[in-house]
């Protein structure tokens, strides 16, 4: 008897932890394009429902009727007559834009100094120290804070220890949003310089493509997928940025375990405009020049449920510096997933890319895919072990994403 009411007492606990789990995915706010179903899957006995108890499978027009109308519209999910959370739904205008493709230089300024390694500090009477051990920092960790200065970038971190004469220092940094504090004894080096042992950055650069850009709001989208720093793997948490007219020098052909690379500059570059945001969906921001996409034409944006398998053309620019499109193939869909920019995969069949590239390389991502005339997403990634094919992300996640950014 002991033996049934454990694996009951261990099975209810499962259903408990699943529920949770299903409640928890659900997010407290969603951006839906006007007209795209709402695609929420919920376990039995949990609904969602209007603010006159109406769910939604009881609405008329199935599902789409949520995203019938622009505006907001405030969901409760409940388990039974128990309300558990609050859903916003807001629904967007579908929109046009002017589709991208042209190589841009990106400059991104973090809102600290990010933690990229540790060492060891010779001192004055030539013996190493690790000033940091027991302070609990980590590699991925932004120091946003000295005592009571703020820290900006690496300068003002050199500044402030040295001002220390020796005593400790409270440290405040950020990890996975949280504010934490700690304290390090600084070492003195016989260079008459105090140091943490900290290896720190405040900047990151590079070349890729933007993909779209929205006369109507002057916001851009590029990349279709964040930055990461290369010594932490971890997404930048940047303070601001800017974006950078680019020149390509060379390629790097892909080949299988080897990708491919775009090589380029972005010393004599020209500024044209601020990066607000470096999200797991792509870089955003504002231009402030649009002569580098002037002439581009205006496309509507199609929603996700009307992309098909099939051709499609993608559009980037290369060697030669000239934006061109390129005919590919759309040979599968991940229509349901919202939490990661894989959300199709393609493959190159123009002959001209493959000569040219192999296939999809760095600094390719963010190049826009058309099909039917209308904009559907970005290149994303290429599959390392066949440069030919790779990942593309939806066009309206990338237009959902902008419209987070532009609303903080």
């Amino acid at each position: 008897m002991k033996k049934f009411f454990k694996i009951l007492l261990i099975l209810t606990l499962i259903i408990i932890l699943v529920y949770v789990s299903n409640v928890t995915s659900i997010p407290d706010n969603l951006i839906l394009m006007q007209g795209e179903e709402l695609n929420i899957k919920t376990m039995f006995g949990l609904n969602l429902a209007n603010s006159s108890g109406q769910t939604i499978e009881a609405m008329a027009s199935d599902t789409e009727k949520i995203s019938k109308e622009v505006g907001k519209l405030d969901l409760s999910l409940n388990l039974g007559n128990f309300s558990l959370k609050d859903v916003t739904v807001n629904v967007i205008p579908n929109t046009v834009v002017i589709p991208g493709g042209e190589a841009i230089g990106l400059r991104l300024y973090t809102s600290g100094v990010l933690v990229v390694g540790m060492s060891e500090i010779v001192g004055t009477d030539n013996k190493s120290y690790s000033p940091y051990k027991d302070s609990g920092l980590q590699e991925g960790d932004m120091i946003v804070k000295i005592d009571d200065k703020a820290i900006t970038c690496t300068s003002d971190l050199i500044t402030k220890v040295n001002e220390c004469n020796g005593n400790s220092v409270e440290i405040t940094y950020v990890r996975d949003g949280n504010n934490y504090i700690t304290e390090i004894k600084p070492t003195k080096t016989e260079e008459n310089e105090y140091k943490l042992g900290l290896w720190v950055r405040d900047a990151a650069a590079g070349v890729g493509t933007i993909t779209y850009y929205d006369p109507e709001s002057q916001m851009f989208g590029a990349l279709g997928h964040g930055i990461l720093d290369i010594d932490t793997d971890q997404l930048i948490d940047i303070a601001k940025g800017e974006v950078i007219t680019s020149k390509i020098l060379s390629i790097v052909k892909g080949e299988k375990g080897k990708p491919g690379e775009v090589q380029g500059s972005i010393d004599n570059g020209k500024v044209i405009g601020e990066v607000y945001k470096n999200t797991n969906f792509g870089i955003y921001g504002k231009l402030t020049d649009v002569s580098l996409i002037e002439g581009g034409k205006t496309l509507e944006v199609m929603p996700r449920d009307e992309v098909k398998l099939g051709k499609a053309t993608i559009i980037c620019t290369l060697d030669d510096n000239k934006r061109e499109e390129y005919e590919i193939e759309i040979e599968k869909l991940y229509t349901s997933t919202n939490r990661n920019n894989k959300n199709m995969i393609i493959k190159v069949t123009d002959k001209r890319l493959l000569e040219k590239t192999g296939g999809i390389i760095q600094g390719m991502s963010g190049s826009p895919i058309l099909q039917d005339g209308k904009f559907v997403g970005a290149v994303t990634h290429v599959m390392v072990n066949n440069p030919e094919k790779g990942y593309g992300i939806f066009a309206d996640t990338m237009l959902k994403q902008m419209k987070e950014v532009e609303k903080n």
